[in-house]
């Protein structure tokens, strides 16, 4: 049994995204992130709102942003590799960052999203990416205001005072903040260096 089908096996899915989503997480042991992932789709939905992107859309993008959760960080770069998915030097020495590119995979190969412009936004809410769309900011902006760890992110009141003035500069705010950490951290994802320098300008 391939790696799909076995965490296929045992569900039954009915046909509405949020509640299919929270029950799929839970069932695999994620309660963390079905709550983490409800808070994205509702921060997503008002965003799109707010800048007119596509409502919808962006709530489907936020409850299956993380839905690769099931897959353990160990097994990440195998399953990869099982479902054809390009893995960068950046991403094998810290497969975590690989869960975006898994969860476009899970989103169309067992939820059935065929959206190009959900799964975009789902396959860069982490690091997004040169030549985004509004929908791609809209996710990732959302993912970094309802932070999946405990207490406020350190830039809060800096994105949430961007937002004022419009998408770009939020998601830059993320960006930066990332961009003046790239010597703590472990590796600066290449995408998430392309889309700082682009909102840069």
């Amino acid at each position: 049994m391939n790696r799909l089908d076995k965490l296929r096996q045992n569900f039954v899915f009915s046909g509405n995204m949020a509640t299919d989503a929270r029950a799929f997480l839970e069932q695999h042991g994620y309660p963390k992130t079905a709550a983490h992932v409800a808070d994205v789709a509702a921060e997503a939905g008002r965003l799109a709102e707010r800048f007119g992107a596509d409502m919808q859309a962006a709530q489907v993008a936020g409850w299956l942003h993380d839905i690769s959760a099931v897959v353990p960080n160990s097994e990440r770069i195998a399953a990869a590799h099982e479902w054809d998915v390009e893995v960068l030097p950046e991403e094998e020495i810290l497969p975590m960052i690989l869960h975006q590119k898994l969860s476009v995979v899970i989103a169309r190969e067992l939820f059935g999203v065929q959206d190009a412009d959900i799964l975009s936004a789902i396959g860069c809410h982490t690091t997004l990416k040169a030549g985004a769309s509004l929908l791609d900011k809209v996710v990732f902006v959302a993912d970094k205001i309802a932070w999946d760890q405990p207490g406020t992110p350190p830039y809060y009141d800096d994105i949430m005072a961007a937002l004022d003035t419009s998408i770009n500069k939020a998601a830059f705010v993320y960006a930066d903040y990332l961009w003046q950490m790239r010597d703590q951290l472990k590796v600066l994802h290449p995408w998430a260096r392309d889309a700082y320098w682009e909102l840069r300008e």
